[in-house]
């Protein structure tokens, strides 16, 4: 009988483990890029019908897996259902020529969709980081200017990664005629991203640890997914 009940805690015990994963990897502010990096991969000739229907898919599945767990409506996930979809209607509507039009900038589109995001979000002064990093930690944190400042910081870090990435696709397309470029149409816009993702592990521990001048302090965080 004891093994049986050490058993049902173990068990239970390795779905909170895995539900927490989960909820991790859902809370992350990837998740709200993830349509757009599925869109950056799989997008060319031929392919923005079912590139954007899939993108679109994943983009409801996050907002719906958000608002099924109580989580809050976040900015890019809806900006993220409102351009996949009109991609899609808009690829559908457009004739031969337009659909080649717009399979050679795609890239560059939502490179710049992505930068007006990030930097309308500043302005508007809820940087779209914000909301991710809110759902975890408490509420206590919340209004803390070192809290704020540094989701500033890295929501502008995203910007300036789109931006690289938008001029790094439209020097390829516009300048060298190569879509395919593997410098400017893959490793700047990559390496913007790695960037940008690194930064956001880095910089909340260590924008916490200069406030508070002790190493390793964790008292603050400023993105989901640090500890």
């Amino acid at each position: 009988m004891a093994e049986n009940t050490m058993g049902r805690s173990s068990a239970s015990a390795g779905d909170d483990g895995e539900t927490s994963l989960i909820g991790k990897i859902l809370d992350g502010p990837l998740t709200g890029l993830a349509p757009w990096i599925f869109l950056a991969i799989f997008e060319g000739p031929g392919s923005t019908g079912w590139v954007a229907a899939v993108a679109l898919g994943l983009s409801l599945l996050f907002v719906v897996a958000d608002r099924v767990r109580g989580k809050s409506l976040k900015l890019l996930g809806v900006v993220d259902v409102l351009f996949f979809a009109g991609l899609l209607v808009l690829h559908f509507a457009l004739d031969a020529d337009g659909q080649a039009w717009l399979e050679k900038w795609l890239g560059e589109i939502a490179n710049i969709t992505l930068v007006v995001i990030a930097v309308g979000s500043i302005l508007f002064r809820i940087p779209f980081t914000l909301q991710y990093a809110r759902e975890m930690v408490g509420p206590e944190l919340w209004h803390s200017p070192l809290f704020i400042r540094i989701n500033y910081r890295i929501t502008a870090a995203w910007a300036l990664a789109f931006l690289v990435a938008a001029v790094a696709g439209w020097y390829g397309d516009a300048i060298l005629d190569d879509s395919d470029n593997i410098w400017t149409g893959w490793v700047i816009q990559t390496a913007a991203m790695i960037a940008a993702i690194r930064f956001t592990s880095w910089y909340p521990d260590h924008a916490t640890e200069k406030a508070l001048g002790t190493p390793g302090a964790q008292g603050t965080q400023g993105m989901p997914g640090q500890g």
